[in-house]
């Protein structure tokens, strides 16, 4: 069975498990979400389930979709919350990682710029040669500066860690991408 949520990312801390091990983990607040809409293949060409979640004054909606195969018990109007997770569920993530502006070659594609000697003088960390031989444009997908961040991200493997029904929070093993209160997509298969 398919379990989805949608929730936000709180902060990164520690977690001691019983067994006296400390573990880093996210804290993710997540849920509650409504099932506002089914789709089925027989009816709209592909299986689905769409879900509303109050995030401040919006509803973001948001649609998991159904792989071959997979199962969802919701309905539409259900209430979805934590609880439907356990720790151990292996997790996907999907949320948007932070913007970093306009960056250049360095910071954004690794580049180890030119040497500070042999003649070099302000051209530390700057590109290169972007040409070649008589081409007179520049090459589809040459590597440049430019804007960084603000990508759709996706993580698997990742893995539950407590689960706090109450207060809506889920505690998830290792960093998720984006800044405090990005939306984050939560499903586990």
């Amino acid at each position: 069975m398919v379990k989805f949520i949608l929730g936000t990312k709180e902060e990164m801390t520690e977690y001691f498990t019983p067994e006296g091990e400390v573990v880093p983990v996210t804290v993710v607040t997540a849920g509650p979400v409504k099932v506002k809409h089914i789709f089925e293949k027989a009816k709209d060409g592909y299986d689905s389930v769409q879900v509303g979640f109050t995030l401040g004054k919006k509803e973001k909606i948001k649609e998991f979709r159904l792989k071959p195969g997979d199962k969802s018990e919701a309905k539409k109007g259900d209430t979805i919350d934590v609880s439907v997770f356990a720790p151990g569920d292996k997790l996907q993530v999907s949320s948007i990682s932070k913007g970093k502006g306009f960056q250049g070659v360095v910071k954004r594609h690794g580049f180890h710029g030119g040497p500070r000697t042999h003649g070099q003088k302000h051209s530390e960390r700057e590109p290169g040669s972007i040409g070649g031989g008589l081409r007179t444009h520049v090459p589809a997908g040459m590597r440049m500066g430019g804007r960084m961040g603000g990508d759709r991200i996706t993580q698997k493997n990742l893995k539950v860690v407590f689960v706090d029904p109450e207060n809506n929070l889920l505690l998830v093993k290792g960093a998720i991408t984006g800044r405090r209160g990005t939306l984050v997509e939560i499903v586990s298969r």
